[in-house]
Order: structure tokens, then sequence, then C-alpha cells
């Protein structure tokens, strides 16, 4: 158990979710009550922009300024979207938060509804997260009964309804604008702004897109203040609490709550239990499967979007993949491109094409029958992919770009001894 103010998880129970009345009790809905009885929409804005909160689904946008944009004359209905199709690998965070406490997630949409002036909030989640979407669905109906959502909010005039909505399963479904398609039941390729959806988003009209995370730290901004979030963090430049998903060779894998510029090593070594015994660290995805590896030399790096970024890397989801000595790094990125290449929506060259190239080569490197060229051309085909329509390629091209820059041995043993070392059938 974790030493670190627990803010999202002060609610876990080990075997069930948080009840309704567990979480009024521990001062669930009190910010949504103050809000709309007592502040007016910027003030929540204002809030949330002065406690730095950023998106918790990779971006980092801030969650305020988001908000703001918004204009205050744009037309009506307004909408919230909460992006709950996570299907990254490694990634699994909103999942746990979402069986743990599920009425803070509730509590944080329809703050974001009341500082946008929106009526209507979509949950989207992807379909294997069945079970968490029958939780939200019956403690929708529990908070409306409650007074918390549906009409007229805690005797107010602000009246916010949640439905939920089951993704048809697809990774590209989680990018903002082809979220917004799948839910006007379009093919769900992504669309390059303007208009940006907080103009003209779901049915064309203004809406605001948060990460499951992100909209369960509303309810602890606004009943805490600004001060307090920021103060959570170990590092100046972070904020608030982050949820690190820990997977791969570690002794205890699992989702931990610990302050925003907490130490990868600190991470791995202490809350995951360091590694499965007799496997020693090689490197790790700080962030998901979007991000680039990294290696011993990154282990006492704080991990907040700046601190990160200012060594060339990014926070993520923080999705923390841990892998071994003795795993190929060039069969765990060909995993992932298998994955990329897959659940691409094929709407641009880059992505559609490039991709399964970029498979192939790296399926050649693994069994053995690569060629020395293949370096260059994965090489080229990484700078391509950061021309497409959406994140998906680029994400795709972190983890290529850091197999070559990082681990070049590696391949380049895989082709010049036309064999993967770390093969169980190796000799």
């Amino acid at each position: 158990m974790s030493d670190y103010p627990q803010v999202l998880f002060r609610n876990r129970k080990p075997d069930r979710i948080a009840t309704l009345a567990e979480y009024r009790q521990s001062g669930g809905y009190e910010a949504l009550a103050d809000a709309v009885r007592n502040r007016n929409p910027k003030a929540i804005q204002e809030e949330l922009l002065a406690a730095q909160l950023l998106g918790r689904g990779g971006a980092g946008f801030p969650s305020g300024k988001k908000l703001m944009t918004v204009a205050d004359d744009a037309p009506f209905p307004r909408y919230i979207v909460c992006n709950a199709d996570e299907m990254e690998p490694g990634t699994f965070k909103d999942r746990v938060l979402i069986h743990a406490d599920p009425h803070q997630l509730l509590e944080g949409m329809a703050l974001a509804g009341y500082a946008i002036s929106a009526s209507v909030g979509v949950i989207f989640i992807r379909p294997e997260y069945e079970s968490a979407a029958r939780i939200l669905e019956r403690e929708i109906g529990l908070a409306m009964g409650a007074g918390c959502l549906g009409k007229r909010i805690f005797g107010s005039g602000f009246s916010f309804d949640i439905v939920v909505h089951r993704s048809a399963g697809r990774y590209i479904c989680g990018e903002g604008t082809a979220q917004l398609n799948a839910l006007q039941a379009r093919r769900p390729n992504p669309k390059l702004p303007p208009p940006y959806a907080t103009e003209k988003g779901l049915w064309n009209q203004p809406t605001v897109q948060q990460n499951v995370e992100t909209l369960c730290c509303m309810p602890h901004v606004i009943r805490n203040g600004a001060a307090w979030f920021k103060a959570l963090a170990l590092t100046p430049t972070g904020a608030g609490t982050k949820i690190y998903g820990v997977s791969g060779k570690v002794r205890r894998p699992g989702c931990y709550e610990l302050p925003m510029g907490v130490p990868l090593r600190e991470i791995i070594e202490v809350h995951a239990g360091g590694m499965i015994d007799g496997l020693r660290f090689k490197t790790c995805l700080p962030g998901g499967a979007s991000t680039r590896f990294m290696t011993e030399a990154h282990l006492d790096l704080a991990m907040d979007f700046e601190s990160l970024k200012a060594k060339g890397h990014r926070l993520g989801t923080g999705a923390v993949m841990v892998f071994d000595e003795q795993t190929c790094l060039v069969g765990a990125t060909l995993n992932l491109i298998e994955f990329f290449a897959r659940e691409s929506c094929g709407w641009c060259t880059p992505c559609r094409e490039g991709l399964p190239y970029v498979r192939d080569l790296l399926w050649r490197i693994e069994n053995g029958l690569g060629e020395p060229w293949f370096v260059g051309a994965l090489q080229q085909m990484s700078k391509h992919l950061w021309h497409s329509y959406c994140a998906l390629a680029p994400g795709a091209a972190s983890p290529l770009e850091s197999l070559l820059t990082d681990f070049p041995e590696e391949v380049e043993d895989h082709i010049r001894h036309k064999r993967c070392r770390f093969s169980s059938s190796a000799g």
C-alpha cells in the first residue's frame, strides 16, 4: 500500500465497487452541489485551468483550456463525451477506475457539463468492458434517483443526463474525430480540424471530449481547490496524482496512484515490487504502446508530462510496460506494429500502406530473413508515418524509431546471424 495520498483510489476496495453512499460519505457530489448552487460555469473552468489539470488520455492538453474553447455564444445543445475506449496494449487504468469508484467519473462529467452548459454526456466505452458499462448504467440510475444527475440537479436549474454507448471495438474509435463519427453511425475515420469538436462536434454541436481519468480528477479539484491539487505533485511541472498501470516482467503488476512526477525507478522497484526473481531490467515503454523505449539511464527521470518531454519522451497514458533482458525487442516492436496495422482505419496512405510494409520488414528480420538494407527502409518509413491524418501512425512510429536508435545492435544481430537469439528455438 502506498504512503502517498490516495485521491482517485481513496474508495477503492479489493473485492467490489464503492457504493453511492460510500462515495457521498467521502465527500462525493459535494463539488457538483456547490458548483450548481453557488458558482458560475466560468469559475469551474478557471479553477481547472489554475490547477493545471492536463488530459490523462495521453495528449496532456489542459482540461480547463479545452472547456474554455466552447464560446459563450455557442449554440445548444452542447455535449460532453467521455472516452472510455481504452484499447492500447498495456493500458487498463480506466477500467480499474470505473470498477473502483464509478461515481467520481459521473460527477466529473456533470461538472464538465456544467462548465460549458451542456445537457447530455455520453460515455463511449469499448465492448470488452461490458461489466463496466453495466456498472455505469446501474449507478447512473441510482445517481438520478438521488438527485445527483438528471433534471434540476440538487434543486438547481442545471440538468444533465448521461448515456452509455458501446463502441464497435476498433482502436481507431478512440481517436477524437473518429469517435464522433462512430457515435453518429458513420465510418470511424479521423478528420483534420478545423472545425474543432468544441465548435462543431457531435451532431455539429459544441462537444468536449475527455478521458476517464481526467474527468475523475475534476470533482477533487473543484472541492479542494487548484492549489491543493498542484501540491499533490512531486515536481513543479506536475500537478495532481497519476494512475500508473504497470505490466510486464514485474512482481506486482497493477494500477498505482502516485504523485505526478514520481521517479520511474520508484514505480517499478518499489510499488510494482521490482523485477520478477531472476530477471534483469532491460527497458520499458513509459506511457503505452505509442511511446519510446526508456532504458536504465532513464530510471531516475520524474514521470510527468514536461520532465519526459524535455528528454524526448512522452508520459502518454502512464502505462508502464516493463521488459527484461531476455525479451527480444524486435519481436516486441513487431507485436506492437501488428496491432497498429490491424487497427488502422486505412484512411490515409502513410498508415494504410506504411504500417503493413513496416510489419513485413520486421517480421522478416525477426524470422532470420532480414537484409542490411531493411534498416534504412525502416528509418525512411518511420518518417513517412508522421505524415498521417491522426496520431495512430505517429504513435506506431515511436517504438519503431526507438528500436532503431536505442537498440540498433539487436536489429543488426538478427540480420547478421539470420536468427533471433532470444527465441526458445535458437541454439
